[in-house]
């Protein structure tokens, strides 16, 4: 059996007999963590139309729709239908579908749009979200009609040139060049539709504790509530057992509160309900929502007992120490760009890195879909999440940002895949950190709001240089030659020196007044080994930090590099630069399509050799 059909059948779907078992029925659900069962998708052909001058203000003002486009795919993609790379700053988007029977509320929910969205409805305006990497929607029933039909009408602006709101990795250049990519403007995440009740649970968050051995959740209610009476019933479950089945009185509309498990005393019984990459064990959640003997609401979702912490220079997964292999991870597809071709792909990618002998994901410049997030926490793959980064130090970048970081940390908090934020990058945005104390300022104030907004987790404040206030201090280094970066980081060297005189990149490591202090040291990019194949696309544009002129070499390459850092002393991890060809980066270990470049066994033997520190299941 080859491995990655080993690793296939190890990670395998889950069951309804299985402890890991989230709902089959709603598998492609696209909010994972707070399901209900009537939810209908609106993904599909849609009209659609640019308008580059910014004429019409109003639905009523757009007279000619050019193009249709396949939602949920940004029409600069092949998949949508357009493959328009050039610059369109307003797009439109319409759809006419029959109205869902039912009572209550109808919300209308976006996955994502990019950057600017204002929404009608039956010509009806709704309302607008700013943001292009975060979830929104509205109560449509208002603006419901007798006809037995719905036309949604969606204005998206994206200023291609505007350096001053989060892109990540998008281009403002017509043409993708050095490290960015093509852009993706307007709808790029599912569209969908959600029947609820008059009052209904709007909100959820999980909180594990491990050492309490307890589960706590914050719970927000929404819509028209009864005046008293409302309780909320959780039933939490795994390996067919009851966990726990509680009631809670609800007061003003939220509640938070701990489930006590019952500590099953000795490690062997605790660790069967741990989660981690190699046994990611899910807790299955029914939560109702009742107004004495009426049912209001009801929603499946899902949690782990998992922890995550720094303790002086070790990361720790559950009280443990553990060695974090991380590759980087674009989440980029050749002919759909940000949006993966469908939910099986997501899938896909997770179960590679695992094949590929890593144990989680830097994300790095994008926040990815929650169908990812879901996959990462069934199969069991650790994730850095990072925010996509602004290039202009502005007011207004700093408010935008501020917002969105806020949103996302807000939606994905409750997925224990993640065990790391990144709110920014290699300085990105703030270009003048080391000399002006407005940037310097910035990254404090993002490290610290996230702390405050998800005390659980290491936050990183600046990954790869120019550190201040940070829990893991995460290194850029793409040294070419093993042998130096084995000198660079040898046992002998002395922290302060190392940070004194060490500058990957030409910057400093830390910045002044802000020293070592004993926390994690990663390496956090390095590598970057680039091989295009003649008959790839781009190959004629194919760039990396190192380049191979065939696969054998590619393949030795990376198995002397991957040793020499394993065998680091000062590393409690690292992370590879990268996991697939991106556009004109040739630096992955998969084409842009996921084909290995040489065999993942090989890949897998590599990337585990050396030394490194054990996981929790090999110490």
């Amino acid at each position: 059996m080859k491995l990655l059909d080993m690793v296939n059948q190890e990670v395998k779907l889950p069951s309804k007999t299985d402890s890991n078992f989230v709902d089959l029925a709603a598998i492609a659900h696209p909010r994972p963590l707070l399901k209900r069962s009537e939810w209908h998708n609106l993904n599909g052909l849609w009209k659609f139309a640019f308008d580059d001058q910014g004429k019409c203000i109003e639905p009523s003002d757009l007279t000619q729709w050019s193009h249709h486009i396949e939602v949920p795919f940004a029409p600069e993609s092949t998949k949508s239908g357009i493959g328009d790379h050039g610059f369109h700053p307003n797009c439109w988007y319409e759809r006419e579908f029959e109205t869902p029977p039912g009572d209550g509320r109808l919300l209308l929910h976006f996955g994502a749009v990019d950057y600017r969205a204002r929404v009608w409805v039956n010509d009806k305006y709704i309302g607008e979200h700013e943001g292009g990497h975060t979830s929104f929607s509205f109560d449509i029933t208002r603006a419901l009609n007798d006809s037995g039909t719905t036309k949604v009408t969606v204005w998206a602006q994206d200023d291609p040139h505007d350096l001053a709101k989060p892109r990540g990795k998008q281009d403002w250049q017509l043409k993708p060049h050095s490290i960015w990519y093509p852009r993706t403007s307007g709808i790029w995440q599912t569209v969908w539709l959600e029947r609820v009740g008059e009052a209904y649970i709007g909100n959820l968050r999980w909180i594990p504790d491990c050492e309490r051995w307890e589960i706590g959740f914050e719970l927000g209610l929404a819509g028209d509530l009864p005046t008293s009476g409302v309780r909320v019933k959780i039933k939490l479950s795994a390996d067919g057992r009851v966990l726990a089945n509680d009631t809670y009185e609800v007061f003003n509309g939220e509640i938070s509160r701990r489930i006590v498990l019952g500590d099953p005393g000795i490690d062997d019984c605790r660790n069967e309900l741990l989660w981690s990459p190699e046994k990611p064990t899910l807790i299955d959640a029914e939560i109702q929502l009742w107004d004495k003997d009426h049912l209001l609401d009801e929603v499946q979702s899902y949690t782990a007992m998992r922890t995550v912490s720094i303790q002086r220079d070790r990361f720790m997964l559950n009280g443990r120490p553990y060695y974090l292999r991380l590759v980087l991870d674009q989440g980029y597809w050749p002919d759909t760009l940000m949006t993966p071709p469908n939910d099986e792909a997501l899938r896909r990618d997770v179960e590679l890195v695992k094949a590929m002998g890593f144990n989680g994901v830097r994300k790095h410049q994008k926040v990815e879909d929650p169908r990812f997030l879901y996959w990462a926490d069934v199969l069991g793959l650790l994730v850095w999440e990072e925010m996509p980064s602004a290039y202009r130090f502005t007011p207004k970048a700093v408010e935008r940002m501020t917002r969105e970081w806020t949103e996302i940390i807000k939606r994905d908090v409750s997925h224990p895949c993640i065990v790391a934020w990144v709110p920014f990058n290699e300085s990105w945005g703030v270009p003048n950190l080391v000399e002006t104390a407005a940037h310097r300022n910035y990254v404090l104030a993002m490290y610290h709001l996230t702390k405050t907004l998800d005390p659980t987790r290491p936050v990183i404040g600046n990954d790869g240089w120019e550190s201040t206030d940070t829990d893991i201090l995460a290194i850029h280094d793409y040294e070419r030659q093993p042998e130096r970066l084995a000198h660079r980081y040898r046992p002998e060297i002395q922290i302060s020196d190392l940070f004194e005189r060490s500058r990957p990149g030409g910057r400093i490591l830390t910045l002044d007044n802000y020293p070592h202090q004993g926390q994690p040291v990663m390496l956090t990019e390095f590598g970057g080994i680039a091989y295009a194949s003649l008959d790839q696309p781009n190959a004629d544009q194919a760039w990396g930090y190192e380049n191979c002129s065939n696969i054998s070499e590619l393949e030795m390459k990376y198995a002397t590099l991957l040793k020499t850092v394993n065998d680091i002393e000062l590393f409690s991890g690292f992370c590879y630069t990268q996991l697939t060809d991106t556009f004109q980066e040739a630096n992955g270990l998969l084409y842009g399509d996921r084909t290995p470049k040489f065999p993942i066994e090989a890949i897998r033997a590599a990337t585990l050799s050396g030394q490194g520190l054990c996981t929790p299941t090999s110490c």
